[in-house]
This record gives C-alpha cells, sequence and structure tokens, in this order.
C-alpha cells in the first residue's frame, strides 16, 4: 500500500539512492543534503532507495537556476523552504477534507484501508486539475504581491527592497479558546476552527486585505490603510457577535513601518496588535493611536481608554473603535 501511494503521487517509482540522484543531477551532496531538510524531509540513508526520475529533474532545474546572475544558493534554500511549508500544509489539508469527504459517502462498513485507497484514486484522477489550480493561483498571488509592491514605491511608503512597507496589522482572536477547545471533541473542534478561519479569510479578502496566517484560534492579516483594517476588524467581530452558536472574538490593530521577510510580517505594529487583542475584551476592536487618530470619524466611532502598559512597548493609549451610532431622527 505504502508503496502504491508513493509511486502513484510521485508519478513513478523509486529508483535512485541520494548518492545517484546527486550525480545524475549535478548537484553537491552538501546542497542536496540542504534542499531535502529545507524541503522539511528526514535526509534518507545512502543505500535507500528514496528518489525518483522526477527529484532528478527537480535537481537538475535548480542547477539552472542557479547559473542565473540574481539567484545565489541561499536564496534558493529560502524559496524551497517556503515551497516545503506551504505545500505540506496544503497536502496535509486535501488528505484530511478527501479522507472526510469518502467518509461521508455511503458504503460498506469502510475500513481505514478503503479510505486510503479511494482516496488515492481521487487524487490520481483528479491531480491534473488541482496541478493547474495551484499554479494559477499562484501566478495570481504573484501578480497581486508584485502590484502591492509597486503601488506602495509609488506612494513614498515603503522600501520594497529592505522588505519594509506602511501597512495596517491586525489579530482576530477566538476568547477562551483553551477551555472551547476541551469542551469539544476532535471533529466538533476542526469544524469550529474551519469555519472561524474560512469567515475570517473571507472578510479579510472582501475588503481588500491580505491573510499572512492562522493559528487555529487567531488569524494574522494587514492592509495597506487604517480604513481597511479597520472594516475588518468591525466585521469580524459583528460576523461572531451575531452568530449565538459561536465564542466571541476580539481584535487588536495597530498601523506604522512593518518588516516584510518569507510571507510573514514583524515590526512594533504587529507586537501592538497583538498585545491589543489580548488586552481587548471579548467581542471588541482596540486599535493604537497611529491607527485610530486617522481614521474617518463619520464612519467611525472611536473612544479614548486610559493608557495602559503593554509589554514590550510601554504605555499606549488604546481605542475601541465600533459603528457610528444613528440617532432616532437620522434613521428616520
Amino acid at each position: 500500500m505504502a508503496d502504491d501511494i508513493e509511486e502513484t503521487l510521485l508519478g513513478g517509482p523509486l529508483r535512485y539512492t541520494r548518492g545517484e540522484v546527486e550525480a545524475l543531477s549535478g548537484v553537491s551532496d552538501d546542497y542536496a543534503r540542504r534542499i531535502w531538510r529545507a524541503l522539511g524531509f528526514p535526509v534518507p540513508p545512502d543505500d535507500e532507495v528514496a528518489f525518483t526520475d522526477g527529484d532528478v529533474a527537480a535537481l537538475r532545474q535548480i542547477r539552472e537556476v542557479l547559473s542565473h546572475d540574481l539567484v545565489d544558493e541561499e536564496t534558493v534554500l529560502q524559496l524551497v523552504r517556503a515551497v516545503g511549508q506551504t505545500m505540506g500544509r496544503l497536502a496535509s489539508w486535501l488528505g484530511d477534507v478527501w479522507l472526510r469527504r469518502l467518509g461521508d459517502l455511503p458504503r460498506d462498513e469502510p475500513t481505514s484501508t478503503d479510505l486510503v485507497t479511494a482516496a488515492l484514486a481521487a487524487t490520481e484522477e483528479l491531480r491534473p486539475a488541482f496541478e493547474r489550480l495551484l499554479l494559477h493561483g499562484w501566478r495570481r498571488q504573484l501578480a497581486a504581491a508584485g502590484m502591492r509592491a509597486t503601488a506602495s514605491t509609488a506612494a513614498a511608503q515603503a522600501d520594497p527592497v529592505a522588505g519594509v512597507a506602511v501597512l495596517a496589522v491586525g489579530f482576530a482572536d477566538v476568547v477562551s479558546f483553551t477551555r472551547l477547545s476541551r469542551g469539544l471533541d476532535g471533529d466538533a473542534l476542526a469544524a469550529f476552527v474551519e469555519r472561524f478561519e474560512s469567515a475570517a479569510t473571507e472578510i479579510v479578502a472582501e475588503c481588500g486585505g491580505r491573510v499572512v496566517k492562522t493559528l487555529g484560534d487567531e488569524v494574522l492579516f494587514v492592509a495597506s490603510t487604517p480604513d481597511a483594517a479597520a472594516e475588518i476588524g468591525l466585521r469580524i467581530a459583528d460576523h461572531f457577535n451575531e452568530d449565538p452558536d459561536a465564542p466571541e472574538v476580539r481584535v487588536g490593530l495597530a498601523y506604522g513601518d512593518v518588516i516584510q521577510r518569507l510571507g510573514d510580517v514583524f515590526g512594533t505594529p504587529v507586537n501592538m496588535a497583538a498585545r491589543l487583542t489580548a488586552t481587548a475584551y471579548p467581542g471588541t476592536v482596540l486599535a493604537g493611536p497611529d491607527l485610530a487618530t486617522v481614521l474617518p470619524k463619520d464612519i467611525y466611532d472611536v473612544s479614548a481608554l486610559r493608557p495602559r502598559p503593554l509589554q514590550g512597548l510601554g504605555r499606549v493609549r488604546p481605542y475601541v473603535l465600533r459603528r457610528p451610532r444613528r440617532s432616532p431622527r437620522a434613521a428616520v
């Protein structure tokens, strides 16, 4: 079974040892080891047949890429590490979806082997379509990243070469998630996390932001303007406040110079957004002063709170964001 899975999904049988694949590709032993580790795989023993013709082709392509003047070995390793981490999560996600879906289909007392076999057959049948979708999604995301860098440079707000950008940063966090997780079984907890991540991701996209990463009970996102971040934060909080079956969510927002590195973001605004989220009351949105003070007051109700100490940031005055209250006369 294991051999069938590998041969089907890798597109061919395992036929080479590590030394053989390195000799055929022309990539040195030390660098090939670093590539396998960057992908997230342990380096197999010297005498183990663990590689396919596809692995040979991939290493040859890496060698060709290294001949370009703008590419060096460290650059390739960074990109390989990003591919390994991203594809690892995507593969696990897809596998979970497949097995859950196949487990829901009517069949006579399916065994785990039956499910894996069915998943394998379905994956092979749909693999070409998913590969095209994956490539198209990557192209669209790459184009969007290029447009963001161009827009920031045009507005003199960033130094894309240094990875610096002026962005609004937000965290959305599920209140009392640890207690919630203890009261749910595995399926129910997974369903909730999926619902939370799905709703938050859709809201961020609708408002023109970008999800940087999700951590089960928490979503980190960025937006190009304070207005967009405020709208994202309020919509996420409202969405879960209005759902009687969901726990409340709290949001922290900040604005300023952010370092963008390997798909992640760092800097004082990120730290401030995280600290504000941790201190926010359930169902509320807190913003740092750099973001709150530039929001249009006719669109957002911004209320200053007393300054409070935030770890690593000193005393900071947070602001509560709300929708403006309309008077009864204005509503007529």
